[in-house]
């Protein structure tokens, strides 16, 4: 019986993985897919930018949707329902005759794409006992690291054979991996048994005090780890690009090497988190991030911005790897799925417009005001998760 358990919850920890590595997937391959869309149905700058924007805003939707539904009526179904949405509606993509099709698309791809994060990470935390929550949800999170690092490779090799069209037909692949996975998959029995929500209401966020400061604390946290994750992979190389006069990441070099530094960081936040309280790793994460962004800058050819970009990586988006076991051990059963989707999706619509912001601050103040102001935002994070978030067990 025990082996039956352990092996669902091994199950349930890869089929979660899998269904985040198309979040990554999917947001690399949209990135470089843009210009081409952009070419083929004459789009201008705002228009192009316009279906990353349905994406996101999709995204936030299908959290908060998604969530409450797996809150209410089961982890394992709705997962697969998300996973579904988003499988469909990515390869509709590809078969996209113009502009508002594929806008249309890519928000109710974006649906789902929101959804299964949060419930993926709660199922986790529920199938596992208390002591292996934190590893095997870091595990999860470097998931999301090693779909992008396939849609990198994907793009070199595949974009020039098969074009944007064929880039979105291979981004439903993972999806389609996650919904194999979860075929005999089962919730964890506290679901079954009735133990989540049958009347789900927005009240049980703020029904405390405690869980009222918690949810605005780990929303703030969500927002800056999503705006130095955004900030990191979208501007820092172009900052590479036009003022070094590096072409790394024209190979996908540098976006591989700072992915790698990224799972790395969230590995060892899981084990970390066998040793010491979240909070103590948390701050040490956040100091490392503030450092390390001030300082790559002023680094000096190209082994040293490779070697540096893992570094940065590590702290800058290694803390992703707390995060979910951060809200599952704050929040109840009853409305953990929504806690997770509807907190981090928050970070996402917030700091998914961090590269249009920091360029324009670049613009007008200059690199070094701007990667100042940047490293400001780990401070906001410290007082957060110190002052802000209640502290528990």
């Amino acid at each position: 019986m025990a082996e039956s358990r352990d092996t669902n919850s091994w199950a349930t920890t890869i089929a979660a993985a899998t269904g985040y590595a198309m979040d990554g997937f999917d947001f690399l391959i949209l990135a470089f897919s843009l210009p081409a869309i952009a070419q083929e149905f004459h789009l201008g700058p705002t228009a192009g930018a316009s279906l990353a924007t349905s994406t996101l805003v999709g995204a936030v939707l299908g959290g908060m949707i998604f969530g409450i539904l797996a809150d209410r009526y089961g982890r394992i179904r709705i997962l697969t329902w998300t996973i579904v949405c988003f499988a469909v509606f990515t390869a509709v993509c590809a078969l996209a005759p113009g502009y508002p099709f594929l806008l249309v698309a890519r928000f109710l791809s974006g649906l789902g794409l929101g959804g299964e994060f949060g419930i993926g990470m709660a199922l986790v935390s529920e199938a596992w006992p208390r002591s292996k929550t934190d590893i095997m949800s870091a595990f999860v999170a470097i998931g999301g690291q090693v779909g992008v690092i396939l849609a990198v490779f994907c793009v070199t090799l595949l974009m020039p054979v098969i074009g944007w069209r064929g880039l979105f037909l291979v981004g439903a692949f993972p999806a389609i991996l996650a919904a194999i996975f979860r075929r005999k998959l089962h919730d964890p029995i506290r679901i079954e048994t009735g133990q989540g929500n049958s009347a789900f209401s927005f009240r049980y966020f703020i029904e405390s005090r405690d869980l009222w400061r918690t949810s605005l604390g780990i929303a703030i946290l969500c927002i800056v780890q999503n705006c130095g994750y955004y900030g990191i992979i979208v501007w820092m190389p172009q900052f590479l690009s036009n003022r070094l006069h590096l072409s790394l990441q024209n190979t996908g070099i540098w976006t591989v090497v700072m992915l790698v530094g990224m799972s790395c960081g969230m590995y060892t936040f899981g084990l970390l988190s066998e040793k010491f309280r979240h909070k103590t790793i948390f701050v040490s994460y956040m100091i490392g991030a503030m450092v390390t962004t001030l300082l790559y800058p002023h680094l000096t050819g190209p082994t040293a911005f490779l070697v540096g970009g893992a570094i940065l990586g590590f702290f800058v988006n290694g803390m992703l790897g707390g995060y979910a076991a951060l809200i599952s051990r704050r929040y109840p059963v009853k409305i953990r799925a929504t806690a997770q989707n509807m907190l981090f999706n928050i970070g996402r619509a917030v700091g998914g417009f961090s590269p249009v912001i920091v360029s324009n601050i670049d613009y007008k103040f200059g690199f070094y005001i701007t990667i100042s102001l940047f490293s400001l935002l780990y401070i906001i994070d410290i007082i957060s998760i110190s002052f802000i978030i209640p502290e528990t067990e």
